[in-house]
């Protein structure tokens, strides 16, 4: 009993450090990220902490855990309509980018570091792509806006390169333990798993949006539960058919947030919590497998890597990508410095210590020291490029007036009386039948004498009067819904 009690308290206090780093993120000016490795380094046995952890299984799937939820979540906060006109650069930056990173750092690595041609590709592979969790949390902090589609160019390229890499991670660390995999078969697979997983994902946002709407559970709190059950699901059916789960999870996440669904702004915030919860996690756990003592002797060859990384390879792989993609060189720049590194090649590079590779622990202490690099030099300095490069977007601040309304929606809309006849079409319907375009937002309802607050499992009944929060030129789509709620509309300003 005394053991759980003291690994409690120790997490607690872990986590509770990470919360406050968090906030002193903004004053420092790093990425919480790198502050949440940090804690995790100083609780190790090289710290004041001394706690022990030597695991790389551990970690890989508690990694591997977390970044299912990461990129669920950064699936759902994702618009659509933005990821459409930049789909094909974000694909080709995850998978030809990821191949060009690759191999320009093993090249270098295997010239400057002794490692063999194999060894060293292995270890470009591991550091190819960029990190959903490292750029969703950079970008999507109040610190960083960027003009046009840039940053949904990033975020899909974050969150759809780690399959590459995986990839290419798994084939090179076969190959390095004597499993040489028919070389004509390496492009049939990965398109198998793009594909599959592609597919799969999106199909199951789809059937996600209709159980949630339809299965009417008692509970408000059992919703959450069944979304994280289903998003595991999701991961382990498209791993078990060929497909690759993280693309798939990501999919999903994407095709369930632009759809409506009940309760969709409590299990927004509820994944959101948990991908939080889930980055926390992993890099607290990824820096208590570090030894810091053994990156001191590498410190030298680390920074170089790190800097041939940020500097050339990854420059020359995204203005490749994108040489016909109509984008400016200073826009080109940008995207050459928000390749962030975080978790993923950490975990990736569990993998040829698991595989027991005779250069496995200088593979991981070098990724450990690129990532850590890459954190800081790169992550604590994008609001700065964007700014030289003429490419940051000033950011509004909303205010918070108590009620929370989708993304599109404000206060300064036009709020629209919306009485329900009798014999309206809609009257014992949910909200989520109705189908209503994401900018337009039911904020209130009077019943009787009451109001409530509605959700999208609200029925709707005769008599009711809804409060619409509408941008203007949506007033005419309102009027045309008259079949269904009869009463002409009456006009209201706030």
């Amino acid at each position: 009993m005394l053991l759980i009690d003291y690994l409690l308290l120790a997490v607690s206090i872990l986590l509770l450090l990470s919360i406050a780093a968090s906030k002193a993120s903004g004053w420092l000016g790093v990425p919480a990220l790198l502050l949440f490795l940090a804690i995790g380094m100083l609780a190790g046995s090289d710290g004041p902490g001394g706690v022990y952890f030597d695991s790389p299984w551990l970690a890989q799937y508690l990694g591997i855990v977390a970044l299912i939820f990461i990129l669920f979540d950064g699936g759902l906060q994702t618009k659509w309509d933005s990821v459409k006109a930049v789909l094909w650069k974000g694909l080709t930056l995850s998978t030809l980018g990821v191949i060009i990173t690759a191999a320009l750092v093993g090249w270098l690595a295997s010239y400057f570091l002794g490692f063999s041609l194999l060894e060293a590709m292995l270890l470009g592979a591991i550091v190819s792509s960029t990190d959903a969790a490292a750029v969703f949390m950079v970008l999507r902090s109040r610190q960083v806006s960027l003009k046009g589609d840039l940053k949904p160019l990033l975020e899909l390229e974050s969150g759809s390169n780690d399959p590459m890499a995986i990839f290419l991670t798994v084939i090179l660390t076969g190959y390095l333990v004597g499993e040489h995999p028919f070389a004509l078969n390496i492009i049939p697979a990965f398109a198998q798993q793009m594909a599959l997983g592609a597919v799969l994902g999106y199909l199951a946002g789809k059937a996600i949006v209709r159980i949630i709407n339809r299965i009417k559970l008692e509970y408000e709190g059992l919703y959450p539960v069944l979304t994280i059950s289903l998003v595991m699901m999701v991961y382990g059916l498209a791993t078990l058919l060929g497909g690759n789960g993280f693309l798939a999870a990501y999919m999903a996440g994407i095709t369930l947030g632009n759809e409506s669904f009940v309760y969709k702004r409590m299990l927004l915030r509820i994944h959101d919590s948990m991908a939080w919860l889930m980055q926390i996690a992993m890099f607290l756990t990824l820096g208590l497998l570090v030894f810091p003592k053994q990156l001191i002797p590498i410190a030298g060859e680390g920074l170089l890597l790190a800097f041939v990384l940020m500097f050339l390879a990854r420059p020359v792989s995204v203005f490749i990508c994108l040489i016909s993609s109509g984008l400016t060189i200073r826009e080109k720049m940008l995207i050459s410095w928000v390749g962030l590194r975080g978790a993923v090649p950490i975990i990736l590079a569990t993998f040829p210590l698991l595989a027991g590779i005779s250069q496995a622990d200088r593979i991981f202490n070098f990724v450990f020291f690129i990532v850590l690099t890459s954190a800081l030099v790169q992550g604590s300095t994008i609001s700065l490029v964007a700014r030289l490069l003429g490419l940051d977007a000033p950011q509004r601040k909303a205010l918070d007036f108590g009620i929370h309304c989708p993304p599109g929606i404000s206060l300064r809309d036009r709020l629209i009386e919306l009485p329900i006849t009798e014999d309206a079409a809609v009257a014992g319907k949910q909200i989520v039948d109705l189908r209503l375009p994401q900018d337009i937002f039911i904020a209130m309802i009077k019943r009787d004498d009451s109001f409530i607050i509605p959700t999208g499992g609200t029925i709707l009944q005769s008599g009711d009067v809804l409060f619409v929060l509408s941008e203007s030129d949506n007033a005419e789509y309102l009027n045309n819904l008259r079949g269904r709620f009869v009463t002409p509309l009456k006009e209201n300003t706030s």
